[in-house]
């Protein structure tokens, strides 16, 4: 591996640092071993919220991107996969897709473009089942993430890649394509798709996972779904960690906006979105980044 470190990106959707509250945060519910490990047995809040050590460290970061209304994750998605104040740009926050002027910014602009212009290797590990295929053929409409890698000459992963193990469901653990069709899909555990993420990382100079669950838990202002899946994150980050070079790769998680950390409203939060960061360089990356817009240059100044 050369010296820039093999950076494997784990978008969270609808994650923010909230208040140490046991009654509406499920960070302070969940079980959560692998994160707590990374600082000292204790999970970051609002009154703590810069941690740092040998191996990691996680600072705050601004998702309002300047506006005074809730952060949504089209525009959010877009700053941060292009550097830009998108949501400036349209005078407004706006979501879940891209606002239709802001797609040819993010087609030019967005993180897969710089690197594959610096000669990285890119991938986007999620798979997709045939009915998101139809769907985006029919409506055209996806998350930035995906809007951006099929910009930059992507392809998308299908059921196929998923079987031979070369991609990872959006859920994790593949339990859901059951329903949507496939059962001949295996089940696998959380440990194993962190395992297979870094092996992807291993093969490619920068790979993204994309997890929207607890977007969704969030939104259901559900503690037990909220703490179910942060669990399962939770496990799926200690298996990458089991199988992760602290000398040669970069483990980034960071959000588009708040949401799961605060169960007392339904909306969207305005707190700031977690940078944490684990491995080569980590310190370089979270002493330089302070809003959502940095992330993109900062990795792309790491891997140049």
């Amino acid at each position: 591996m050369g010296k820039h470190p093999h950076t494997l990106l784990l978008f969270l959707d609808g994650v923010g640092i909230g208040k140490k509250d046991l009654n509406h945060n499920p960070f302070f519910n969940a079980n959560l071993p692998t994160l707590q490990s990374f600082f000292g047995g204790r999970i970051p809040h609002l009154r703590d919220t810069h941690r740092e050590n040998t191996v990691a460290s996680v600072a705050p970061l601004n998702a309002t991107l300047g506006l005074p209304d809730y952060p949504q994750s089209g525009t959010g998605q877009a700053a941060l996969l292009t550097g830009i104040n998108t949501a400036r740009l349209i005078g407004k926050h706006f979501g879940p897709y891209l606002y239709s002027s802001l797609k040819p910014i993010v087609a030019e602009k967005n993180i897969f473009q710089h690197l594959r212009q610096n000669g990285r290797r890119c991938f986007f590990a999620n798979s997709f089942p045939h009915q998101f295929f139809e769907y985006l053929a029919t409506k055209n409409r996806s998350t930035a993430i995906t809007y951006a890698w099929l910009s930059s000459g992507g392809k998308l992963n299908d059921h196929r890649s998923l079987e031979k193990g070369r991609s990872l469901s959006a859920d994790i653990t593949n339990e859901r394509w059951h329903k949507l069709g496939y059962p001949h899909i295996p089940i696998i555990t959380p440990q194993n798709a962190g395992k297979r993420l870094v092996r992807l990382t291993e093969k490619y100079d920068f790979v993204i996972y994309e997890y929207f669950y607890t977007d969704h838990a969030g939104h259901s202002q559900s503690m037990k779904e909220a703490v179910e899946v942060l669990e399962i994150l939770d496990t799926l980050i200690g298996g990458i960690i089991e199988w992760f070079d602290m000398k040669s790769m970069l483990l980034i998680i960071t959000s588009d906006h708040g949401n799961i950390e605060d169960l007392s409203i339904k909306s969207h939060t305005r707190n700031p979105v977690p940078l944490i960061a684990y491995g080569k360089h980590h310190r370089r990356l979270t002493s330089n980044v302070k809003k959502i817009t940095e992330i993109t240059p900062a990795i792309i100044k790491l891997m140049e």
